[in-house]
Order: structure tokens, then C-alpha cells, then sequence
């Protein structure tokens, strides 16, 4: 109950004391009068009506509702119970001195704003449908604030209307909030909250969940990023619609699954397994409800399997060549040369790479070692190369026929033991 002081001038001494009360409509009010100096006064509270409710302790108004509270020389209190509307008004007490002495006090009655409603929704609401939900409350006094929530946020942009009843001085006080449905909308809560002093702080809320209607939203999950051939896949066709969409239907470039033993449709799931370049193409998956249809595509691209080469290395060898000459000369023997060429060693250590670039290797290898044997050779030939003379036929040159020429010769075998050869 809330209460402000009123006292007229002069209040010292011999003055009635009063207090304005406010109360909601069904309280109590009490309403009580103080004088600081009585000499044995009375003291008489009125309604607004100036009809005499309490005069001293002696009740004068046959009101049920109207009772005594304390009564003395210096106050008189009474207390008015299941107040209404129509209690409102300003309540006097009186002092009887010479002359009489009075006091005002206003009586305020709080009008109860009834528990709202919200109008307008029909369920379902189709996306895209404009919405005007109304929620109205009546009794208040003086007029209520109506806000608006969805989902507990505050909605700022509605209209606001109040109406004043004449006769019972309430107001009927209703707000609109209009705007497009959308499928975001599914499952929100919009409420309408009520706020009044007469209701302490615990504001009245009227709540409806709103049904939306729309077409199937559609996606396509892959579970391989890279496929490749001979691997498998498995694409998930996502839908979220409302009603809920009819199982999907699966289709590649246009037309039926080419290959049902090898595409396997379970549900919204299609499993392709062995997959090869036959696979590529555009996959579709289509989701419908009674609202509409929808889908979405996948382009497959199956790559080829990736080999990855290990490194290879390179252990350096140690490459001899052997080059033979026999050269056949009379009472000679036969020569060997060998040639011996050294690699070095570090020419192709750490050496790491493909196939071709091993191969590449081995044929400088190849080609390297023929050039030396080749140069190996020609310098052995040329250090053996001339012209060989006996004394064999030493002297012949002046018989007259070829056994006087080799009787003659100085390298006869008559004289053999004395003969010699000369190798240079």
C-alpha cells in the first residue's frame, strides 16, 4: 500500500493528520487520523460521498466491508476491505472544535489488468506468409505496458493501442506485432508480457509456439575429400524440412544409378565402392514434402592412385677395366696390359632420385669407362709400334738364287749360336 503525507498548515496544536492510500482493486485500505492535541474532541471519518463512516468509535454506515481499527482521543483508524473501483475517491476527517477542522485523504484504486491473449495465429503458417499476432488485456488501471519477446529477445517495432472503459474508468490496452514468417521462426516462442504497478513486479505473460511450414533444405556430405580409384565413398544427402521431406532420390547426370551393384542407396546414404574413371559425373540427391522440392548436386572426380617413390641411394663402387692385346711375333711372347681406372668416389654419393635419373647414372658410368679403355689402348699400341729386324737375312741380297742366299746368310744356322735378336 503505498502512502503519502497530508497535513494542512498549521498542523501544530488542534489539526487533523491524514495519509493518501493507494491499493489494488480486492485489498484493504486503512485509513487513519491523528491529532497531536485533543481536548477531548471527536473525531469523524467520511466517504466521498460526505455519508459519515465512523463517528469516534460508533460505526454509522450499515457496510460490511467497513470495519474499526482503533479509536482514542488523538486517532481514529478504519479499515475498508475487498476495495473496488468505485471506493476511489477523497475520504475526510473531521475534528469537531469551534470551528470544525478538517483533513483530506485520497483513496487510489489499482485496476488489475487481466491476464492477456494473443489472437491471430493459425498453425501452420507457411514461409514466406505475413503474421499479425495481437495480444490484448483489459481491467487495467490506469493503462498497462504490453512488450514483446521471441525466444526472450525483445521485439522493439509493434503497435500500440488503449481504450478507456467509461464506466468502470479501466483501460483495454492490446499491442500487434507483424512480420514475415520464416523458417527460422520454427519452434520460437513468442510471448506478450503485461507490466502494472498492481502486479509487485511479477509481470502477466501470454506465450505461443510458432509452427512453420517450409520447403526441404538440402546437403551433400562426402566422406572422401581425394577419392581415387579403387577406393570407396559414401555421400550423405542431408535434408531439414517441415513436414519432413520423403526419402531422397539419388540420380547421376541426369538419369538412374548407373551401376546398382556397385551404388547402393540406404536411406539418404549412397555408397559407391571400386571406384574408376566410369564414376565421375554429377550426383544429385532431391528432397520434397508436401510444400515443395528441393536438391542439391555433387560433382565426383575419381583420380588416379598416386605412387609415391622412395628415396634411393647411391653406394659409390670401385670400377676396374681390363684391356688384353696379343700381338704374335716370332720367337715372342705373349703381352697383357691392363688398365685399371679409379672413380671418384664422391661423383655420386647422396645421390637420391627416380628410376631415369638412376639410369642416367649407370650410362656416364658406361660411356666413362669405354673412353678410358679406348685411350688406355691407343697409348699401348703406339708405344709398341715399329719396325723389326734380324740378321737373318743379313748378306742374301747379293746371291744369285735363294739357297745360295740362305748358305751365304750371316744368319745361317751354321752359325746360330752366334745370332741374335733384338727386340726395341
Amino acid at each position: 500500500m503505498l502512502c503519502t503525507f497530508c497535513s494542512p498548515e498549521g498542523s501544530q496544536g488542534q489539526f487533523p493528520l491524514t495519509q493518501n492510500v493507494t491499493v489494488v482493486e480486492g485489498g484493504t485500505a486503512n485509513l487513519t487520523c491523528r491529532v497531536d492535541q485533543n481536548d477531548n474532541t471527536s473525531l469523524q471519518w467520511s466517504n466521498p460521498a460526505q455519508q459519515t463512516l465512523y463517528f469516534d468509535d460508533k460505526k454509522a454506515l450499515r457496510d460490511n466491508r467497513i470495519e474499526l481499527v482503533r479509536a482514542s482521543w488523538h486517532e481514529l483508524s478504519i479499515s475498508v476491505s475487498d476495495v473496488s473501483l468505485s471506493d476511489e475517491g477523497q475520504y475526510t476527517c473531521s475534528l469537531f472544535t469551534m470551528p470544525v477542522k478538517t483533513s483530506k485523504a485520497f483513496l487510489t484504486v489499482l485496476g488489475v489488468p487481466e491476464k492477456p491473449q494473443i489472437t491471430g495465429f493459425t498453425s501452420p503458417v507457411m514461409e514466406g506468409e505475413r503474421m499479425q499476432l495481437t495480444c490484448k488485456t483489459s481491467g487495467s488501471k490506469p493503462a498497462a505496458d504490453i512488450r514483446w519477446f521471441k525466444n526472450d529477445k525483445e521485439v522493439k517495432d509493434v503497435k500500440y493501442l488503449k481504450e478507456e472503459d467509461a464506466v468502470r474508468k479501466t483501460f483495454t490496452v492490446s499491442s500487434t506485432l507483424d512480420f514475415l514468417a520464416d523458417r527460422s521462426d520454427d519452434g520460437a516462442v513468442v510471448s506478450c508480457r503485461v507490466d502494472h504497478e498492481s502486479l509487485n513486479s511479477t509481470p502477466q505473460i501470454a506465450m505461443q509456439v510458432l509452427e512453420i511450414h517450409y520447403t526441404p533444405l538440402v546437403k551433400i556430405i562426402s566422406s572422401n575429400s581425394w577419392p581415387e580409384e579403387g577406393q570407396s565413398i559414401i555421400l550423405t544427402c542431408e535434408s531439414k524440412g517441415k513436414p519432413v521431406p520423403e526419402p531422397v532420390l539419388w540420380t547421376k547426370d541426369g538419369g538412374e544409378l548407373p551401376d546398382p551393384e556397385r551404388m547402393v542407396v540406404n536411406g539418404r546414404v549412397l555408397s559407391i565402392s571400386f571406384l574408376n574413371k566410369t564414376d565421375n559425373g554429377t550426383y544429385r540427391c532431391e528432397a520434397k514434402n508436401p510444400i515443395g522440392r528441393n536438391s542439391t548436386e555433387y560433382v565426383l572426380i575419381v583420380h588416379d592412385v598416386f605412387n609415391t617413390l622412395l628415396p634411393t641411394t647411391v653406394i659409390p663402387s670401385l670400377t676396374t677395366a681390363t684391356v688384353t692385346t696379343n700381338v704374335a711375333l716370332k720367337a715372342s711372347t705373349t703381352t697383357s696390359a691392363t688398365a685399371t681406372s679409379i672413380r671418384d668416389p664422391n661423383a655420386l654419393a647422396g645421390q637420391t632420385g627416380p628410376d631415369h635419373a638412376l639410369i642416367g647414372g649407370i650410362v656416364a658410368v658406361v660411356v666413362f669407362v669405354t673412353l678410358c679403355s679406348i685411350i688406355l689402348l691407343g697409348r699401348y699400341l703406339a708405344r709398341h709400334k715399329g719396325t723389326y729386324l734380324t740378321n737373318e737375312a743379313k748378306g742374301a741380297e747379293d746371291a744369285p738364287d735363294a739357297d745360295t742366299a740362305i748358305i751365304n746368310a750371316e744368319g745361317s744356322q751354321v752359325n746360330a749360336e752366334e745370332k741374335k735378336e733384338y727386340f726395341i
